[in-house]
């Protein structure tokens, strides 16, 4: 192939070509408008109907619209009666959200590695990271791509654990045919910029469950037992937040939940697109789609395979430049998250409260370990990842996700040309 952009070439992707997510159409406009123009612009009525249309478009009996996907976990931690001292497992490599909310409860999260291959955690190892303190298990739905559940609520059975389902990045996606956001205890979803359904920030608590449903609304909205649609008495029964959301918030929700099929469909045509185009790339891992699954390609991750292009030196020196030089080709690709979670300084320093609470309460923290070492799939994968998620999503189609694979191609053909440190900035 010609010249690499980052070498002075031809980029592949011309600028431009790659249009902005969401699409913002006369739908959106309309509702928006419409919700400025009633007077109640607090938790209004489009935000009770996006609750009601949400949990009918997932298949959940319930659901509360929060402000943001992080409060929505929090009140799964909150509705499985999680409380101070107890441990709740979690993966090793994830947003920060999906530990930190176990913190926002005075617990204490406890790391399971993951499975290379999916990205999400091992549930091989899950039963081995049980302690006598597990109250939950917050089981994340890693790019859009679901755990297997059936393995998980078999363990959670037998050892009687609640399952949280993170959902913030898998709206709509499937394992054996069911969504996720239905298979567990509850589950979170978020709408922030990034995500499959955007709100700009926002996100859903979802159960089938009503005395969860019942809990979660209590930490919702400060601690009282009657949501703001109801005759309030404002007395707080219990430790309260204030995750409730606005009618504008809701409306553009309810605009976009009505295309959110639509956009489910782009993004599966975008990602076999590449799946096709960049199979059997040396030195390329694709993201894998196990049998019984149904990806949404939240965001498209790869991996540099080492060890096929012959690198000896550190494994997130490479990929960085490989990422950069994809860059200059006009692929959108970044670093996701350049840390584990255990390596992460509120878990390392054990401190989140002061005074070394919540692990100094009573013994809580007893034998609790924050060690990267214990977790090398999620170190391997942390160090050699990359991924992209907009030109995937609507309103790019094929055309552009040939683009992108043309991109691909043409960096991993000149991978061996690649001045690692000069385009590092280290020398």
């Amino acid at each position: 192939m010609s010249k690499l952009a980052i070498d002075g070439g031809k980029r592949v992707i011309p600028e431009g070509m790659i249009r902005d997510w969401p699409p913002i159409d006369d739908t959106d406009k309309q509702m928006v408008l419409a919700s400025l123009d009633n007077p109640k612009h607090a938790f209004g009525p489009n935000s009770v109907e996006f609750q009601n249309e949400f949990a009918q478009w997932n298949g959940n009996k319930f659901a509360i619209f929060t402000n943001s996907g992080t409060a929505a976990l929090h009140m799964g931690i909150f509705a499985s009666g999680v409380g101070a001292g107890d441990h709740v497992l979690v993966t090793s490599y994830s947003w920060s959200s999906s530990a930190t909310c176990i913190l926002h409860h005075n617990a204490i999260p406890i790391f399971v590695d993951i499975d290379f291959d999916t990205i999400n955690i091992d549930v091989s190892k899950i039963e081995a990271a049980i302690t006598p303190r597990t109250k939950a298990i917050v089981v994340v739905h890693l790019h859009g791509l679901a755990v297997n559940m059936e393995k998980v609520m078999k363990i959670a059975k037998k050892h009687k654990l609640k399952v949280i389902e993170d959902a913030c990045q898998a709206h709509g996606a499937l394992f054996k045919g069911k969504k996720v956001g239905t298979m567990g205890d509850c589950g979170a979803f978020s709408f922030n910029q990034n995500k499959c359904l955007c709100t700009g920030e926002g996100g859903m608590f979802v159960t089938n469950d009503e005395e969860m449903f019942n809990k979660a609304k209590m930490l919702w909205s400060f601690g009282e037992t009657r949501t703001p649609v109801e005759s309030r008495d404002y007395h707080a029964y219990a430790l309260g937040w204030m995750y409730r959301c606005s009618d504008l918030v809701g409306a553009w929700g309810r605009a976009q939940l009505k295309k959110m099929d639509g956009y489910f469909k782009i993004q599966r045509e975008n990602g076999a697109v590449l799946n096709k185009k960049l199979k059997g790339v040396k030195g390329l891992i694709l993201p894998t789609e196990p049998t019984g699954h149904t990806h949404n390609w939240y965001n498209y991750t790869v991996r540099i395979d080492m060890d096929a292009i012959g690198w000896k030196g550190k494994p997130a020196e490479m990929r960085d430049a490989v990422r950069k030089a994809l860059n200059a080709e006009g692929v959108p690709v970044g670093v996701w998250q350049s840390f584990i979670l255990p390596d992460m300084t509120v878990f390392k320093a054990k401190n989140a409260y002061g005074r070394g609470c919540p692990w100094s309460c009573k013994g809580a923290g007893d034998g609790v370990e924050y060690k990267a070492e214990n977790y090398p799939n999620a170190l391997k994968h942390c160090y050699s990842h990359f991924g992209m998620t907009v030109p995937l999503r609507a309103p790019n189609r094929t055309d552009v996700a040939e683009k992108v694979a043309e991109g691909f191609l043409k960096v991993f053909e000149n991978i061996n040309k690649l001045d690692v440190e000069k385009i590092n900035g280290m020398k």
